[in-house]
């Protein structure tokens, strides 16, 4: 089954990717085992953001509070890769946990959906997810 994302919400998050042309630009997806429903753009707080992402702490950590309290859960993230390709790299995998997390990567205008799973056909650690773009009464 595919996951569903909103064209409204999905060209936010490319739009948002296209804002530096060096640094890696990211933000944590939000929604449940079908949809993305949200995203909360995040500070890349990596050492080297042209190379690396790293999530603002803060913003992840309130992000699960918030999910605890009722709000909607933490289902995966979304980051860019300036200079490359929707797909994910060896650093990504490196980085991963087998968890089943969404990671939308984003590059060159495009957007990619992976899965990080424990032995995953592409890096050995991701498999390509359906993602179904839908308008945003369909999410409703």
């Amino acid at each position: 089954m595919a996951i569903r994302i909103s064209r409204t919400l999905l060209d936010s998050i490319v739009s948002d990717a296209a804002r530096d042309e060096k640094a890696e630009r990211c933000g944590l997806l939000l929604g449940d085992e079908q949809s993305i429903i949200a995203v909360h753009f995040a500070a890349n707080v990596a050492p080297d953001p042209c190379r690396h992402f790293e999530l603002d702490p803060a913003l992840l950590l309130a992000a699960y509070k918030a999910a605890r309290e009722g709000g909607p859960r933490v289902i995966g993230h979304y980051h860019s890769h300036p200079s490359g390709w929707a797909l994910p790299s060896a650093t990504d995998a490196a980085c991963a946990l087998p968890d089943g997390s969404l990671w939308l990567l984003v590059a060159g205008g495009e957007a990619a959906l992976w899965r990080a799973v424990e032995h995953g056909p592409v890096q050995g650690r991701f498999q390509a997810e359906p993602m179904e773009i839908c308008g945003d009464v369909e999410l409703a």
